[in-house]
């Protein structure tokens, strides 16, 4: 754990030398160049080795500690009991591969940031045509600002591979998907290739992450807003492979390289379960398909290679991908006026969702749909209807 004796002062990473249970309670003054404000020495907790690896032990009056430019000066008081508190959500030394990041507005960069936060290594796949334009988007620091993780510094990916998760081997790509100029210069992106390409690179993965909700880009968005009675054969099946297969598939070719105790998680939306117009074109179906594949493949997945495997159902976001679609303000709208919370979602929540779902915390949780939509999945009814203007429904009116 870090201590930290006023704001803008660091201090160095310290390891504890006594049990969690301290009977200590001091005032300190901390001078750091010309800043000199009294904090509680309980804020730097009781006993801890630093750098020389001497030891601070409670029995001291008083004491100067130094820290390159800190002095901290400890003068005993009043004693107490204070226990070391936190648990945390601690992904060091995992791996993580996320389908599904082509930029940085979505669900996937979002997911991608949180387990980063949390410690993980961070390895993507992106859609092919999509992949020199987001990895020139890195090179050039495009996406520095939204890269920032909470402690200041950028997150890393590791790795960036090429992927069309449409395709499971490179026997099942059409000719046409092989001569195209936007897969030309690009190999090894079917999902069997890159599974045996991050096992070659890496050796294992510890999370895998189902980031992918299009069909082929001739279809989807010509469809996706079509009536399900108006849709084609070929576009509801090119949802269904691309949005529910497509997981199935990637968790099929990947579990064999998930470690023992290893999480999948897949996105998923309120549309499998509930009436959205607009959300057409077999999207609706396909989600309905994730929620229950999600089911018999935690029990499939978990018997076979350990792995956990949860969706989130997540409320609508202002992502790229969402904004072509055409209604998504809508949506936010209607969500922020009838959810339990009102407020629009962020992607950050969602993110920190998926790095609880992926951590030891949740090391009995699978099989479920985990609802993050500000609690909108519960509701019944639309209460921003005329027909309850009359009840007394606290509104936030901001």
């Amino acid at each position: 754990m870090a201590a930290t004796a006023t704001a803008g002062a660091y201090m160095t990473t310290i390891k504890p030398c006594m049990s969690s249970y301290n009977k200590i309670s001091v005032s300190s003054a901390v001078n750091i160049g010309t800043i000199n404000k009294e904090v509680p020495w309980t804020k730097l907790t009781s006993c801890y080795q630093i750098l020389s690896n001497k030891t601070f032990f409670p029995s001291f009056t008083s004491g100067q500690v130094k820290f390159g430019k800190v002095i901290t000066r400890a003068m005993a008081t009043v004693e107490e009991k204070k226990p070391v508190t936190g648990l945390q959500i601690d992904l060091t030394g995992k791996r993580a591969f996320i389908a599904g990041v082509a930029d940085d507005n979505g669900y996937g960069w979002a997911i991608a940031k949180s387990l980063a936060a949390a410690g993980a290594e961070i390895l993507v796949g992106t859609w092919v045509p999509a992949l020199n334009i987001f990895e020139s988007s890195l090179r050039r620091g495009k996406f520095d600002e939204s890269r920032k993780l909470p402690d200041g510094s950028l997150m890393q990916i590791t790795k960036v591979y090429p992927l069309d998760a449409v395709y499971d081997n490179p026997e099942d790509v059409p000719e046409d998907v092989k001569t195209n100029k936007r897969y030309l210069g690009s190999s090894n992106w079917t999902v069997e290739e890159v599974a045996q390409s991050v096992k070659q690179d890496f050796g294992s993965i510890d999370i895998l992450v189902h980031s992918l909700a299009n069909g082929p880009e001739s279809t989807f968005l010509e469809q996706v807003t079509k009536p399900l009675l108006d849709t084609s054969r070929s576009g509801y099946l090119a949802a269904i492979s691309a949005s529910s297969y497509s997981f199935i598939s990637l968790l099929k070719h990947f579990a064999p390289i998930i470690n023992p105790g290893g999480a999948s998680i897949s996105l998923t939306y309120i549309a499998s379960e509930r009436i959205i117009p607009g959300y057409g074109g077999g999207m609706s179906s396909a989600k309905a398909a994730l929620e229950s594949d999600t089911r018999v493949l935690a029990f499939e997945a978990g018997r076979k290679h350990k792995v956990r495997v949860n969706t989130i159902s997540a409320g609508p976001l202002r992502s790229r991908a969402a904004k072509a679609i055409g209604f998504i303000d809508m949506m936010i709208d209607y969500s922020s006026a009838n959810a339990p919370l009102q407020k629009e979602l962020s992607a950050e929540e969602v993110g920190n969702a998926a790095a609880f779902l992926a951590s030891p915390l949740a090391s009995a949780i699978t099989g479920t749909v985990f609802y993050v939509d500000n609690g909108l999945n519960a509701m019944g009814v639309g209460v921003d209807s005329p027909i309850f203007e009359n009840l007394d429904i606290p509104t936030d009116k901001s």
